[in-house]
């Protein structure tokens, strides 16, 4: 099961990727939010036909999609708040603002949001055999504008290259070893356990995406995010089709 480590490495590799590229390409916030907004909407796939499909076939009419849809959102909801109380609070903005938070409530709100993701590309391994290639598209581009939004921010906050380049390794390699985790700590789970972990991440990342992806890209990107989101969507859907 030591691939689900490595396609959570290479899913969260575009953290590095996307962190580098804000130092090297001037990238326009107008862009960033399009691109924000095309990730948003191949995620938006991937929780409906890769995790809440999958759930509700696994879960077999015992509540547990709905027990655990309701349970990842409540539990991102709440670790959300706590990291903004702490300082955390736009983390991922191009503005700056993470100038008055915290250094480490940043980072671990920045975790928190790719934990979900990380764990369930561990999971459709373990359920599968093999990664889901619609899922891992789906974390590889919504983590590449989210990063380079967030560096750009950072960097205008006072953050050092090598700190926010140092901020990407961490959260690709604590990324890795979640995914892992979802290979290997279900492995003997019930089918029942296994829809409401599935439940409980899509529950987590749908609320991510409501509360911190889609706004700011519809703050920076205008109104052609919907256009965009909607051709995310379209192209994951394609990916899971063919596969």
């Amino acid at each position: 099961m030591t691939s689900a480590l490595l396609w959570g490495l290479v899913a969260s590799s575009s953290l590095i990727l996307g962190g580098g590229l804000a130092y090297v390409i001037t990238l326009p916030r107008r862009v960033v939010g399009i691109i924000m907004a095309f990730g948003a909407g191949v995620l938006v796939s991937a929780i409906a036909y890769e995790l809440v499909e999958v759930a509700f076939e696994t879960a077999k009419g015992t509540g547990a999609l709905a027990v655990g849809l309701l349970a990842g959102s409540l539990a991102f909801f709440g670790g959300d708040w706590l990291i903004d109380r702490l300082g955390g609070d736009g983390r991922k903005s191009t503005s700056g603002a993470q100038a008055s938070g915290v250094g480490l409530a940043i980072v671990l709100g920045i975790v928190l949001d790719g934990i979900p993701e990380s764990m369930t590309l561990g999971l459709t391994v373990l359920s599968e055999g093999t990664v889901s290639i619609a899922l891992l598209a789906a974390v590889f581009l919504s983590n590449l504008p989210e990063a380079i939004a967030a560096t750009v921010g950072l960097s205008q906050a006072g953050w050092s290259r090598g700190r926010v380049m140092g901020l990407w390794v961490l959260v690709t390699v604590i990324s890795g070893i979640a995914a892992q985790i979802g290979a290997t700590a279900f492995a003997d789970a019930s089918d029942t356990t296994v829809a409401f972990v599935l439940a409980f991440a899509a529950g987590a990342i749908l609320t991510m995406l409501a509360d911190t992806m889609m706004p700011e890209a519809f703050e920076h990107g205008g109104r052609i995010v919907g256009l965009m989101t909607t051709l995310g969507f379209a192209v994951a859907f394609g990916i899971s089709a063919l596969e």
